[in-house]
């Protein structure tokens, strides 16, 4: 079963970017087929909500990762291949009573080009083939213990199909005469090309995971813990945003005994990249691929929904409160069915008075208080609602990004310390890039004489 999530929450954790540039599925995207990419896209649209199946995933590409297995494959090969398997019509195929002289002299006058493209498919194809057994056979003993060996039992069983075997016995190096040109087509692209696909199912698997491997090795992720998800619990050490050359590490623990991360800090501050970090970490740890972190234990959730970067909705009239206020009441029916959800709320009604938005943080917050079973992460610029939150809820977990001032220049740490913060450093910020100065200032008039 899949994860729940949606398109906003995609677009907050900027998982795919806007045209495909500088998101988290880039930054994992090194496969080496066009097969492997969209699978890997796939991956990344369906995240897992099944404990087991995390943890299976995440155990086989840290073992890829740790003995750094390689991928002997040429990319070359999957699109001539690919193109090859494309063409099912019957009317293509080559029939030994067709190499008449006309095709022959056709050949050693010019190129004949369908031939030529069928020969080159069935000669990619007789690679990949090859290439599969003796890639199965180098990691057979070094995956025998973990969940991958599944994968490799089924790729042993297709290699097993009986009209396969001369062709895995062929030496690719010489030229094929043209009736076994059209021997190979007919058993590739017609009588076992179920089988071939399959197998190019399993390839394409076997690129992703060495891709996210490549990725965790040299980047130094590290590789999640799924515990059940009634356990209500995260522990993360040292994480931070994949995107961030230099970034600041944060450690957070979410327990059922403190459910609601309540964020403060400042404008400025780093509450919003601090929430997409966390974000992308479940995100990632729900697929069972690497996070950017030193530790990360989580419990497995149904769904996950942010509101971090919410646009108004011009096209039907809605101001921005009304887009919040419809974003919370989408969630709010997500909550209503009982799921254990991750849920994200970045500044509550921030399109709104701050009478309303006090009031209205003070509301929500403590309605989904009473869901213990979903996890939630709320941040807000008005500090004065967690001072009342600490009295009506026991379960919130009060956590502040703080601003230091040196004079009278605020200097933003990205460090989590606990409690709330009465920071606020918006008026100094407007004096010191002077525009009070420039509106203030008289224009010169010259008098004219």
């Amino acid at each position: 079963m899949s994860l729940m999530t949606d398109k906003q929450t995609l677009n907050d954790l900027n998982i795919f970017g806007k045209g495909g540039s500088d998101s988290v599925y880039t930054i994992f995207n090194r496969t080496f087929t066009r097969g492997g990419s969209e699978l890997l896209e796939e991956m990344f649209r369906n995240p897992l909500s099944d404990e087991a199946a995390i943890n299976a995933r995440s155990t086989t590409i840290r073992a890829f990762s740790v003995k750094e297995i390689p991928f002997p494959y040429e990319g070359e090969w999957f699109d001539a291949a690919e193109q090859h398997l494309q063409n099912t019509d019957e009317r293509t195929r080559l029939n030994e009573e067709e190499h008449t002289l006309g095709r022959k002299l056709n050949q050693f006058i010019a190129a004949d080009t369908e031939f030529k493209t069928i020969e080159k498919g069935v000669h990619s194809l007789i690679n990949i083939l090859q290439a599969t057994r003796s890639f199965a056979d180098s990691i057979r003993q070094q995956v025998a213990d973990l969940p991958y060996s599944k994968e490799l039992a089924a790729i042993d069983q297709l290699l097993r199909t009986q009209e396969l075997q001369p062709l895995l016995q062929e030496h690719t190096k010489q030229k094929f005469s043209f009736a076994k040109v059209a021997e190979y087509d007919k058993v590739l692209r017609f009588r076992q090309r179920e089988i071939v696909l399959q197998l190019l199912r399993h390839i394409y698997l076997a690129d992703v995971y060495l891709s996210v491997a490549r990725t965790a090795r040299e980047k130094k992720f590290c590789f999640p813990v799924a515990l059940k998800k009634e356990a209500q619990t995260v522990i993360l050490e040292d994480f931070y945003h994949p995107a961030l050359s230099k970034p600041v590490v944060n450690t957070l623990n979410i327990t059922p005994a403190s459910n609601i991360i309540f964020l403060t800090g400042a404008n400025m501050a780093g509450k919003s990249t601090f929430m997409k970090s966390l974000g992308i970490a479940m995100y990632l740890g729900q697929m069972g691929f690497p996070v950017p972190a030193a530790k990360m234990e989580f419990s497995t959730r149904d769904g996950i929904f942010t509101t971090i970067n919410l646009p108004d909705n011009l096209t039907q009239g809605a101001s921005h409160f009304y887009a919040e206020v419809l974003r919370i009441k989408t969630i709010a029916r997500e909550l209503s069915r009982d799921k254990y959800l991750f849920v994200i709320f970045d500044e509550l009604f921030r399109g709104t008075n701050v009478k309303d938005a006090y009031e209205a943080t003070i509301a929500i917050t403590s309605a989904i208080a009473r869901r213990q079973n979903c996890m939630f992460i709320v941040s807000t610029h008005i500090i004065e609602a967690g001072d009342v939150l600490k009295e009506k809820c026991n379960n919130i977990n009060f956590v502040y990004l703080p601003t230091l001032m040196e004079g009278n220049k605020p200097v933003y740490t990205h460090k989590l310390a606990t409690g709330i913060t009465s920071d606020r450093h918006g008026m100094v910020i407007i004096k010191n890039e002077g525009i009070l100065d420039i509106l203030t200032r008289k224009k010169s008039v010259k008098k004219t004489t």
